[in-house]
Protein backbone atom coordinates (compact mmCIF):
# COMPACT_ATOMS: atom_id res chain seq x y z
CA UNK A 1 0.00 0.00 0.00
CA UNK A 2 1.08 3.57 -0.73
CA UNK A 3 0.61 6.52 1.61
CA UNK A 4 -1.26 9.54 0.28
CA UNK A 5 1.64 11.82 1.13
CA UNK A 6 3.68 10.16 -1.64
CA UNK A 7 1.14 11.13 -4.36
CA UNK A 8 2.20 14.81 -4.63
CA UNK A 9 -1.11 16.12 -3.35
CA UNK A 10 -1.60 19.62 -1.95
CA UNK A 11 -1.27 20.07 1.80
CA UNK A 12 -4.92 21.08 2.15
CA UNK A 13 -6.03 17.83 0.50
CA UNK A 14 -3.74 15.74 2.70
CA UNK A 15 -5.28 17.39 5.77
CA UNK A 16 -8.77 16.54 4.53
CA UNK A 17 -7.75 12.95 3.83
CA UNK A 18 -6.39 12.66 7.35
CA UNK A 19 -9.60 14.18 8.73
CA UNK A 20 -11.54 11.47 6.90
CA UNK A 21 -9.44 8.80 8.62
CA UNK A 22 -7.49 7.58 5.59
CA UNK A 23 -3.74 7.08 5.45
CA UNK A 24 -3.14 4.63 2.61
CA UNK A 25 -4.32 4.89 -0.98
CA UNK A 26 -6.21 2.02 -2.60
CA UNK A 27 -5.02 0.33 -5.78
CA UNK A 28 -7.16 2.46 -8.09
CA UNK A 29 -6.07 5.65 -6.28
CA UNK A 30 -2.39 4.70 -6.54
CA UNK A 31 -2.69 4.21 -10.30
CA UNK A 32 -5.27 6.81 -11.35
CA UNK A 33 -4.18 9.83 -9.29
CA UNK A 34 -0.62 10.17 -10.69
CA UNK A 35 -1.88 9.63 -14.25
CA UNK A 36 -4.62 12.21 -13.81
CA UNK A 37 -2.19 14.70 -12.26
CA UNK A 38 -0.02 14.25 -15.35
CA UNK A 39 -2.98 15.44 -17.44
CA UNK A 40 -3.70 12.14 -19.16
CA UNK A 41 -7.12 11.03 -20.33
CA UNK A 42 -8.12 7.86 -18.46
CA UNK A 43 -10.29 4.80 -18.97
CA UNK A 44 -10.73 3.26 -15.51
CA UNK A 45 -12.44 0.07 -14.43
CA UNK A 46 -12.70 -0.46 -10.69
CA UNK A 47 -15.08 -2.44 -8.51
CA UNK A 48 -17.62 -0.99 -6.09
CA UNK A 49 -16.10 0.20 -2.81
CA UNK A 50 -12.55 0.46 -4.21
CA UNK A 51 -12.19 4.20 -3.60
CA UNK A 52 -12.75 5.26 -7.20
CA UNK A 53 -14.55 8.50 -6.30
CA UNK A 54 -11.50 9.87 -4.50
CA UNK A 55 -9.33 8.78 -7.43
CA UNK A 56 -10.93 11.43 -9.65
CA UNK A 57 -12.04 13.98 -7.04
CA UNK A 58 -8.54 14.53 -5.63
CA UNK A 59 -6.86 15.23 -9.01
CA UNK A 60 -9.78 17.49 -9.95
CA UNK A 61 -9.29 19.52 -6.77
CA UNK A 62 -5.56 19.69 -7.55
CA UNK A 63 -6.44 21.22 -10.92
CA UNK A 64 -8.55 23.85 -9.16
CA UNK A 65 -5.80 24.66 -6.67
CA UNK A 66 -3.22 24.96 -9.44
CA UNK A 67 -5.46 27.35 -11.37
CA UNK A 68 -5.99 29.49 -8.27
CA UNK A 69 -2.27 29.65 -7.57
CA UNK A 70 -1.58 30.61 -11.18
CA UNK A 71 -4.18 33.40 -11.05
CA UNK A 72 -2.76 34.70 -7.76
CA UNK A 73 0.75 34.68 -9.22
CA UNK A 74 -0.47 36.54 -12.30
CA UNK A 75 -2.01 39.19 -10.06
CA UNK A 76 1.23 39.61 -8.15
CA UNK A 77 3.19 39.99 -11.38
CA UNK A 78 0.67 42.51 -12.70
CA UNK A 79 0.85 44.55 -9.51
CA UNK A 80 4.63 44.49 -9.54
CA UNK A 81 4.74 45.69 -13.12
CA UNK A 82 1.86 48.14 -12.56
CA UNK A 83 -0.04 46.34 -15.32
CA UNK A 84 -3.78 45.56 -15.48
CA UNK A 85 -4.82 42.58 -13.40
CA UNK A 86 -6.00 39.46 -15.24
CA UNK A 87 -9.74 39.01 -15.66
CA UNK A 88 -11.65 37.24 -12.94
CA UNK A 89 -12.53 33.56 -13.54
CA UNK A 90 -15.29 33.18 -16.10
CA UNK A 91 -18.71 31.80 -15.31
CA UNK A 92 -19.29 28.08 -15.45
CA UNK A 93 -17.44 25.13 -13.95
CA UNK A 94 -13.77 24.28 -14.22
CA UNK A 95 -14.53 20.60 -13.46
CA UNK A 96 -17.66 18.81 -14.69
CA UNK A 97 -18.68 15.40 -13.32
CA UNK A 98 -21.52 13.50 -14.99
CA UNK A 99 -23.24 10.74 -13.01
CA UNK A 100 -26.16 8.48 -13.97
CA UNK A 101 -28.38 8.98 -10.91
CA UNK A 102 -29.22 11.62 -8.33
CA UNK A 103 -27.93 9.46 -5.47
CA UNK A 104 -24.54 8.93 -7.11
CA UNK A 105 -24.29 12.64 -7.98
CA UNK A 106 -24.96 13.54 -4.34
CA UNK A 107 -22.38 10.99 -3.21
CA UNK A 108 -19.77 12.61 -5.47
CA UNK A 109 -20.77 16.05 -4.19
CA UNK A 110 -20.24 14.88 -0.62
CA UNK A 111 -16.78 13.56 -1.53
CA UNK A 112 -15.88 16.92 -3.10
CA UNK A 113 -17.04 18.72 0.03
CA UNK A 114 -15.14 16.34 2.31
CA UNK A 115 -11.84 16.43 0.41
CA UNK A 116 -12.15 20.15 -0.33
CA UNK A 117 -13.05 21.21 3.21
CA UNK A 118 -9.76 23.09 3.64
CA UNK A 119 -9.96 24.91 0.29
CA UNK A 120 -11.22 28.44 0.84
CA UNK A 121 -14.45 29.40 -0.94
CA UNK A 122 -14.65 26.18 -2.94
CA UNK A 123 -17.63 26.65 -5.24
CA UNK A 124 -19.53 23.41 -5.87
CA UNK A 125 -22.98 22.89 -7.40
CA UNK A 126 -25.09 19.77 -7.90
CA UNK A 127 -27.58 19.71 -10.77
CA UNK A 128 -29.99 16.76 -10.61
CA UNK A 129 -33.61 16.06 -11.43
CA UNK A 130 -36.39 15.93 -8.89
CA UNK A 131 -35.45 19.17 -7.11
CA UNK A 132 -36.55 22.80 -7.76
CA UNK A 133 -34.73 24.82 -10.41
CA UNK A 134 -34.32 28.00 -8.34
CA UNK A 135 -31.22 27.11 -6.32
CA UNK A 136 -29.66 25.43 -9.36
CA UNK A 137 -30.12 28.54 -11.51
CA UNK A 138 -28.54 30.69 -8.80
CA UNK A 139 -25.51 28.40 -8.58
CA UNK A 140 -25.02 28.47 -12.35
CA UNK A 141 -24.91 32.29 -12.57
CA UNK A 142 -21.37 32.76 -11.26
CA UNK A 143 -17.99 31.05 -11.45
CA UNK A 144 -17.93 27.42 -10.33
CA UNK A 145 -15.10 25.15 -9.36
CA UNK A 146 -16.96 21.84 -9.63
CA UNK A 147 -20.32 21.00 -11.18
CA UNK A 148 -21.77 17.54 -10.55
CA UNK A 149 -24.79 16.74 -12.71
CA UNK A 150 -27.04 14.10 -14.16
CA UNK A 151 -27.16 14.41 -17.97
CA UNK A 152 -30.89 15.02 -18.30
CA UNK A 153 -31.14 17.99 -15.93
CA UNK A 154 -27.89 19.51 -17.23
CA UNK A 155 -29.28 19.40 -20.79
CA UNK A 156 -32.35 21.30 -19.52
CA UNK A 157 -30.13 24.10 -18.20
CA UNK A 158 -28.00 24.12 -21.36
CA UNK A 159 -31.07 24.51 -23.58
CA UNK A 160 -32.27 27.43 -21.45
CA UNK A 161 -28.85 29.09 -21.86
CA UNK A 162 -28.09 28.97 -18.12
CA UNK A 163 -25.25 26.41 -18.17
CA UNK A 164 -21.94 27.60 -19.58
CA UNK A 165 -19.47 24.75 -20.19
CA UNK A 166 -16.95 26.74 -22.27
CA UNK A 167 -14.38 26.79 -19.46
CA UNK A 168 -14.42 23.12 -18.45
CA UNK A 169 -10.90 21.80 -18.02
CA UNK A 170 -11.76 18.33 -16.68
CA UNK A 171 -14.71 16.19 -17.73
CA UNK A 172 -15.43 13.09 -15.61
CA UNK A 173 -17.90 10.41 -16.73
CA UNK A 174 -18.69 8.31 -13.66
CA UNK A 175 -20.28 4.91 -14.31
CA UNK A 176 -20.41 5.58 -18.04
CA UNK A 177 -21.82 2.12 -18.76
CA UNK A 178 -24.81 2.84 -16.55
CA UNK A 179 -25.43 6.21 -18.23
CA UNK A 180 -25.47 4.54 -21.63
CA UNK A 181 -27.79 1.80 -20.37
CA UNK A 182 -30.16 4.56 -19.25
CA UNK A 183 -30.22 6.10 -22.74
CA UNK A 184 -27.89 9.06 -22.14
CA UNK A 185 -25.64 8.49 -25.17
CA UNK A 186 -26.93 11.53 -27.11
CA UNK A 187 -26.97 13.86 -24.06
CA UNK A 188 -23.37 12.88 -23.27
CA UNK A 189 -22.28 13.72 -26.83
CA UNK A 190 -24.17 17.02 -26.65
CA UNK A 191 -22.61 17.94 -23.31
CA UNK A 192 -19.09 16.96 -24.38
CA UNK A 193 -19.44 19.03 -27.58
CA UNK A 194 -20.14 22.11 -25.44
CA UNK A 195 -16.80 21.74 -23.60
CA UNK A 196 -13.35 22.70 -24.96
CA UNK A 197 -11.64 20.12 -27.17
CA UNK A 198 -8.42 20.41 -25.17
CA UNK A 199 -10.11 19.34 -21.92
CA UNK A 200 -8.91 16.35 -19.91
CA UNK A 201 -11.48 13.52 -19.97
CA UNK A 202 -11.64 10.76 -17.35
CA UNK A 203 -14.06 7.89 -17.86
CA UNK A 204 -15.05 5.26 -15.28
CA UNK A 205 -16.97 2.16 -16.32
CA UNK A 206 -17.38 -1.47 -15.24
CA UNK A 207 -16.61 -2.48 -18.82
CA UNK A 208 -15.27 -0.78 -21.93
CA UNK A 209 -16.67 -3.18 -24.46
CA UNK A 210 -19.25 -2.41 -27.14
CA UNK A 211 -20.93 1.01 -27.09
CA UNK A 212 -18.97 2.15 -24.01
CA UNK A 213 -15.68 1.49 -25.80
CA UNK A 214 -16.89 3.37 -28.87
CA UNK A 215 -17.86 6.34 -26.70
CA UNK A 216 -14.38 6.31 -25.14
CA UNK A 217 -12.77 6.35 -28.60
CA UNK A 218 -14.87 9.36 -29.57
CA UNK A 219 -14.35 11.44 -26.43
CA UNK A 220 -10.87 10.56 -25.13
CA UNK A 221 -7.45 11.47 -26.50
CA UNK A 222 -4.79 8.75 -26.24
CA UNK A 223 -6.20 7.48 -22.93
CA UNK A 224 -4.34 5.40 -20.40
CA UNK A 225 -6.22 2.22 -19.49
CA UNK A 226 -6.41 1.36 -15.78
CA UNK A 227 -8.16 -1.80 -14.64
CA UNK A 228 -8.29 -2.63 -10.94
CA UNK A 229 -10.33 -5.15 -8.97
CA UNK A 230 -12.37 -6.50 -11.84
CA UNK A 231 -15.69 -8.27 -11.39
CA UNK A 232 -13.92 -11.64 -11.49
CA UNK A 233 -12.08 -11.03 -8.23
CA UNK A 234 -13.54 -12.55 -5.07
CA UNK A 235 -15.44 -10.35 -2.64
CA UNK A 236 -13.45 -11.40 0.40
CA UNK A 237 -15.78 -9.77 2.92
CA UNK A 238 -19.03 -10.96 1.32
CA UNK A 239 -20.46 -14.44 1.73
CA UNK A 240 -22.66 -15.42 -1.21
CA UNK A 241 -25.55 -17.88 -0.97
CA UNK A 242 -28.14 -19.23 -3.38
CA UNK A 243 -31.56 -20.48 -2.32
CA UNK A 244 -33.73 -22.33 -4.85
CA UNK A 245 -37.44 -21.69 -4.43
CA UNK A 246 -40.13 -24.08 -5.67
CA UNK A 247 -42.55 -21.24 -6.39
CA UNK A 248 -43.31 -17.65 -5.50
CA UNK A 249 -44.86 -18.45 -2.11
CA UNK A 250 -41.79 -20.49 -1.20
CA UNK A 251 -39.57 -17.56 -2.17
CA UNK A 252 -41.58 -15.23 0.06
CA UNK A 253 -41.20 -17.68 2.95
CA UNK A 254 -37.43 -17.82 2.41
CA UNK A 255 -37.22 -14.02 2.41
CA UNK A 256 -39.28 -13.75 5.60
CA UNK A 257 -37.01 -16.25 7.35
CA UNK A 258 -33.82 -14.43 6.34
CA UNK A 259 -35.16 -11.05 7.44
CA UNK A 260 -35.89 -12.32 10.94
CA UNK A 261 -32.47 -13.85 11.69
CA UNK A 262 -30.56 -12.41 14.65
CA UNK A 263 -27.55 -11.37 12.57
CA UNK A 264 -29.64 -9.23 10.20
CA UNK A 265 -28.73 -5.63 11.05
CA UNK A 266 -30.07 -3.92 7.92
CA UNK A 267 -31.05 -5.38 4.57
CA UNK A 268 -31.17 -4.09 1.02
CA UNK A 269 -33.67 -6.16 -0.98
CA UNK A 270 -33.53 -5.86 -4.77
CA UNK A 271 -36.47 -6.24 -7.11
CA UNK A 272 -36.60 -6.15 -10.90
CA UNK A 273 -39.10 -3.31 -11.34
CA UNK A 274 -40.47 -0.25 -9.56
CA UNK A 275 -43.89 -1.84 -9.11
CA UNK A 276 -42.33 -4.92 -7.55
CA UNK A 277 -40.40 -2.73 -5.10
CA UNK A 278 -43.56 -0.95 -3.96
CA UNK A 279 -45.54 -4.17 -3.67
CA UNK A 280 -42.88 -5.99 -1.68
CA UNK A 281 -42.32 -3.03 0.67
CA UNK A 282 -46.06 -3.03 1.38
CA UNK A 283 -46.08 -6.76 2.13
CA UNK A 284 -43.12 -6.50 4.49
CA UNK A 285 -44.69 -3.51 6.26
CA UNK A 286 -47.84 -5.58 6.77
CA UNK A 287 -45.65 -8.13 8.55
CA UNK A 288 -44.35 -5.48 10.96
CA UNK A 289 -41.00 -4.53 9.40
CA UNK A 290 -39.70 -0.97 9.33
CA UNK A 291 -39.33 -0.82 5.55
CA UNK A 292 -39.49 1.57 2.60
CA UNK A 293 -39.18 1.26 -1.16
CA UNK A 294 -36.81 3.32 -3.31
CA UNK A 295 -36.80 3.63 -7.09
CA UNK A 296 -36.42 6.15 -9.89
CA UNK A 297 -40.09 7.10 -9.81
CA UNK A 298 -39.74 8.80 -6.41
CA UNK A 299 -39.01 12.54 -6.04
CA UNK A 300 -35.66 13.62 -4.67
CA UNK A 301 -37.06 14.84 -1.35
CA UNK A 302 -38.52 11.47 -0.54
CA UNK A 303 -35.35 9.69 -1.63
CA UNK A 304 -33.30 11.88 0.69
CA UNK A 305 -35.55 11.20 3.67
CA UNK A 306 -35.67 7.46 3.03
CA UNK A 307 -31.87 7.22 2.80
CA UNK A 308 -31.50 9.34 5.94
CA UNK A 309 -33.84 6.93 7.71
CA UNK A 310 -31.67 4.05 6.56
CA UNK A 311 -28.47 5.71 7.77
CA UNK A 312 -30.10 6.57 11.11
CA UNK A 313 -31.30 2.96 11.41
CA UNK A 314 -34.91 4.08 11.70
CA UNK A 315 -35.45 1.88 8.68
CA UNK A 316 -34.28 -1.71 8.83
CA UNK A 317 -35.13 -2.81 5.30
CA UNK A 318 -34.87 -0.97 2.00
CA UNK A 319 -36.53 -2.49 -1.07
CA UNK A 320 -34.98 -0.98 -4.19
CA UNK A 321 -34.33 -1.25 -7.89
CA UNK A 322 -30.85 -1.27 -9.41
CA UNK A 323 -30.86 2.37 -10.53
CA UNK A 324 -32.14 3.71 -7.21
CA UNK A 325 -29.60 1.75 -5.16
CA UNK A 326 -26.62 2.88 -7.22
CA UNK A 327 -24.14 4.74 -5.02
CA UNK A 328 -25.73 3.87 -1.67
CA UNK A 329 -22.98 3.63 0.94
CA UNK A 330 -24.41 2.55 4.31
CA UNK A 331 -21.86 0.42 6.23
CA UNK A 332 -24.52 -1.12 8.47
CA UNK A 333 -26.17 -2.97 5.57
CA UNK A 334 -25.44 -6.55 6.60
CA UNK A 335 -27.58 -8.34 3.98
CA UNK A 336 -28.17 -7.86 0.28
CA UNK A 337 -31.02 -10.03 -0.98
CA UNK A 338 -31.78 -10.56 -4.65
CA UNK A 339 -35.53 -11.13 -4.56
CA UNK A 340 -35.74 -10.31 -8.25
CA UNK A 341 -32.66 -11.17 -10.27
CA UNK A 342 -30.82 -8.40 -12.16
CA UNK A 343 -31.29 -7.84 -15.87
CA UNK A 344 -27.54 -7.83 -16.50
CA UNK A 345 -24.81 -9.95 -14.98
CA UNK A 346 -22.65 -6.96 -13.99
CA UNK A 347 -25.55 -5.52 -12.00
CA UNK A 348 -25.18 -8.47 -9.63
CA UNK A 349 -21.67 -7.25 -8.76
CA UNK A 350 -22.91 -3.73 -8.08
CA UNK A 351 -25.76 -5.09 -5.94
CA UNK A 352 -23.72 -7.26 -3.63
CA UNK A 353 -21.13 -4.49 -3.27
CA UNK A 354 -23.64 -2.59 -1.11
CA UNK A 355 -22.72 -4.88 1.81
CA UNK A 356 -19.35 -5.84 3.27
CA UNK A 357 -18.25 -2.20 3.35
CA UNK A 358 -15.93 -0.27 5.67
CA UNK A 359 -14.16 -3.44 6.80
CA UNK A 360 -17.35 -5.27 7.79
CA UNK A 361 -18.50 -8.65 6.59
CA UNK A 362 -21.70 -9.03 4.60
CA UNK A 363 -24.08 -11.65 3.25
CA UNK A 364 -25.44 -11.65 -0.31
CA UNK A 365 -28.40 -13.98 -0.83
CA UNK A 366 -30.03 -14.80 -4.16
CA UNK A 367 -33.56 -16.25 -4.17
CA UNK A 368 -34.12 -17.99 -7.49
CA UNK A 369 -36.92 -19.95 -9.12
CA UNK A 370 -36.39 -22.36 -11.99
CA UNK A 371 -37.07 -19.72 -14.59
CA UNK A 372 -34.02 -17.85 -13.20
CA UNK A 373 -31.62 -20.71 -13.95
CA UNK A 374 -30.16 -19.07 -17.04
CA UNK A 375 -29.37 -15.80 -15.28
CA UNK A 376 -27.91 -17.57 -12.26
CA UNK A 377 -25.53 -19.44 -14.56
CA UNK A 378 -24.61 -16.28 -16.45
CA UNK A 379 -23.83 -14.47 -13.19
CA UNK A 380 -21.51 -17.26 -12.06
CA UNK A 381 -19.74 -17.31 -15.42
CA UNK A 382 -19.40 -13.53 -15.43
CA UNK A 383 -17.91 -13.42 -11.93
CA UNK A 384 -16.03 -16.72 -12.38
CA UNK A 385 -17.34 -17.67 -8.95
CA UNK A 386 -19.74 -20.46 -8.05
CA UNK A 387 -22.52 -19.35 -5.68
CA UNK A 388 -23.13 -22.25 -3.28
CA UNK A 389 -26.72 -23.45 -3.01
CA UNK A 390 -27.91 -23.66 0.60
CA UNK A 391 -31.14 -24.43 2.40
CA UNK A 392 -33.03 -23.23 5.48
CA UNK A 393 -34.25 -25.87 7.90
CA UNK A 394 -37.96 -26.39 7.43
CA UNK A 395 -37.96 -24.52 4.10
CA UNK A 396 -36.02 -26.98 1.97
CA UNK A 397 -37.12 -27.05 -1.69
CA UNK A 398 -39.21 -30.07 -2.64
CA UNK A 399 -37.93 -30.07 -6.21
CA UNK A 400 -34.32 -31.00 -7.08
CA UNK A 401 -31.80 -28.28 -7.84
CA UNK A 402 -31.97 -27.34 -11.55
CA UNK A 403 -28.99 -28.27 -13.64
CA UNK A 404 -27.42 -26.40 -16.53
CA UNK A 405 -24.97 -27.42 -19.20
CA UNK A 406 -21.47 -27.39 -17.64
CA UNK A 407 -19.07 -24.64 -18.63
CA UNK A 408 -15.74 -23.78 -17.00
CA UNK A 409 -15.95 -20.82 -14.63
CA UNK A 410 -12.43 -19.57 -15.31
CA UNK A 411 -13.22 -18.31 -18.82
CA UNK A 412 -15.29 -15.31 -19.94
CA UNK A 413 -18.81 -16.23 -20.91
CA UNK A 414 -20.22 -14.97 -24.19
CA UNK A 415 -23.82 -14.24 -23.33
CA UNK A 416 -24.73 -14.21 -27.00
CA UNK A 417 -23.23 -17.61 -27.63
CA UNK A 418 -25.69 -19.89 -25.93
CA UNK A 419 -24.75 -22.17 -23.07
CA UNK A 420 -27.02 -23.92 -20.59
CA UNK A 421 -30.53 -22.54 -20.32
CA UNK A 422 -29.59 -19.08 -21.57
CA UNK A 423 -33.16 -18.50 -22.67
CA UNK A 424 -34.59 -18.36 -19.16
CA UNK A 425 -36.12 -15.05 -18.05
CA UNK A 426 -33.77 -12.67 -16.29
CA UNK A 427 -35.97 -12.46 -13.26
CA UNK A 428 -39.55 -12.50 -12.03
CA UNK A 429 -41.62 -9.58 -13.14
CA UNK A 430 -39.04 -8.55 -15.72
CA UNK A 431 -41.73 -7.56 -18.17
CA UNK A 432 -43.48 -5.16 -15.85
CA UNK A 433 -42.57 -1.52 -15.53
CA UNK A 434 -44.27 1.75 -14.77
CA UNK A 435 -44.18 4.12 -11.89
CA UNK A 436 -44.71 3.26 -8.29
CA UNK A 437 -46.87 4.58 -5.51
CA UNK A 438 -45.94 5.91 -2.08
CA UNK A 439 -45.27 9.32 -3.60
CA UNK A 440 -45.65 11.22 -0.38
CA UNK A 441 -42.48 10.46 1.52
CA UNK A 442 -41.61 10.67 5.16
CA UNK A 443 -43.34 13.55 6.91
CA UNK A 444 -42.12 15.58 9.82
CA UNK A 445 -40.68 13.63 12.70
CA UNK A 446 -42.62 13.31 15.91
CA UNK A 447 -40.96 12.23 19.13
CA UNK A 448 -37.75 11.39 17.34
CA UNK A 449 -39.38 8.84 15.01
CA UNK A 450 -40.97 9.12 11.60
CA UNK A 451 -44.30 10.92 11.77
CA UNK A 452 -46.54 11.62 8.82
CA UNK A 453 -45.26 8.52 7.08
CA UNK A 454 -45.78 7.71 3.44
CA UNK A 455 -48.57 9.72 1.91
CA UNK A 456 -50.04 10.27 -1.51
CA UNK A 457 -50.50 6.59 -2.25
CA UNK A 458 -51.92 6.07 -5.69
CA UNK A 459 -54.01 3.00 -6.41
CA UNK A 460 -52.08 0.40 -8.32
CA UNK A 461 -53.45 -0.53 -11.74
CA UNK A 462 -55.33 -3.76 -12.01
CA UNK A 463 -54.05 -6.61 -14.10
CA UNK A 464 -51.85 -9.63 -13.78
CA UNK A 465 -49.00 -9.37 -11.30
CA UNK A 466 -46.52 -12.13 -10.69
CA UNK A 467 -45.97 -10.92 -7.13
CA UNK A 468 -49.63 -10.76 -6.09
CA UNK A 469 -51.53 -13.69 -4.67
CA UNK A 470 -55.19 -14.43 -5.35
CA UNK A 471 -57.57 -12.80 -2.90
CA UNK A 472 -54.98 -10.49 -1.38
CA UNK A 473 -56.61 -8.19 1.22
CA UNK A 474 -56.83 -4.46 0.81
CA UNK A 475 -53.88 -2.42 2.04
CA UNK A 476 -53.77 -1.48 5.69
CA UNK A 477 -51.73 0.66 8.02
CA UNK A 478 -48.89 -0.60 10.11
CA UNK A 479 -48.07 1.84 12.91
CA UNK A 480 -45.13 0.96 15.13
CA UNK A 481 -44.21 3.41 17.86
CA UNK A 482 -43.14 6.70 16.36
CA UNK A 483 -43.54 5.53 12.73
CA UNK A 484 -46.45 5.55 10.36
CA UNK A 485 -46.48 3.69 7.08
CA UNK A 486 -49.70 4.57 5.31
CA UNK A 487 -51.02 1.91 3.02
CA UNK A 488 -53.37 2.52 0.15
CA UNK A 489 -55.46 0.58 -2.33
CA UNK A 490 -55.86 -3.14 -2.90
CA UNK A 491 -53.06 -5.13 -4.45
CA UNK A 492 -53.69 -6.11 -8.07
CA UNK A 493 -55.19 -9.53 -8.67
CA UNK A 494 -52.96 -12.20 -10.04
Amino acid sequence: MMNFDTLNLHESLLRAITDAGYTQATDVQQRAIPAALAGKDLMVSSSTGSGKTASFVLPALMKILAAREAWTEANLVADKNQAPRPARPANGPRVLVLAPTRELALQVAKAVADYGRHINTLRVATIVGGVPYGAQLKALRGPLDVLIATPGRLIDHMESGRANLANVEVLVLDEADRMLDMGFIDPIHHIAAATPQNRQTVMYSATFGGHVGRLAQELLNKPERIEVSSQTEAHADIEQRLHWADDFDHKNALLDSILTTKDMEQALVFTSTQRDADWLADRLADLGHHVASLHGGHPQGRRTRVLQGLRNKQLKILVATDVAARGIDVPSISHVINFGLPMKEEDYVHRIGRTGRAGRSGLAVTLAERRDTGMVQRIMRFTTQRIPATTIEGLEPKRPEPKAAPRPFNKPFNKHGGGGNSGFAAGPGAGFGGGGHNAGGFGGSAGGGFGGGFGGNAARPAGQRPFARPGAPAGKSFKPAGKTFAKGGPRPAR
